[in-house]
């Protein structure tokens, strides 16, 4: 399973990426296994105000359907609509191509507050 080093993650299984006060989103490597093939994303609305750790989206797999929750508090300021089309991307690759959603955030507290690589290594058991 793969934990790159430079995200932080929720224990909700959502990985972060920041970039200035943008916070790009999606599901890690252990949810997207865990779910099996992905086969729909209901994606937030662009300009939707969020609170941190509130339900933004689902997952729908083969298997189930997981929500999908907001680590960050913010605006949704993009969606990957790819998704629309490609759901499978979450499966074939969740960091990359596979990302949700942008938050602008407005607590940066809430990024600082997830966890990082060896802290979501040991919540997997990884």
């Amino acid at each position: 399973m793969l934990i790159p080093t430079d995200l932080r993650y929720s224990n909700d299984h959502e990985w972060a990426k920041a970039n200035g006060d943008i916070i790009r989103i999606g599901i890690t490597d252990y949810a997207q296994d865990a779910l099996g093939d992905v086969v729909f994303v209901d994606l937030p609305k662009v300009g939707a105000a969020i609170d941190a750790h509130s339900a933004i989206g689902e997952v729908e797999s083969t298997k189930s359907v997981s929500e999908i929750y907001a680590p960050v508090a913010g605006t949704v300021s993009a969606v990957n609509d790819t998704l629309k089309s490609a759901p499978e991307s979450v499966n074939a690759d969740p960091y990359g191509e596979g990302w949700i959603c942008e938050i602008t955030t407005t607590n940066s507290a809430d990024f600082d507050a997830l966890l990082d690589a060896a802290g979501y290594g040991a919540l997997t058991n990884n």
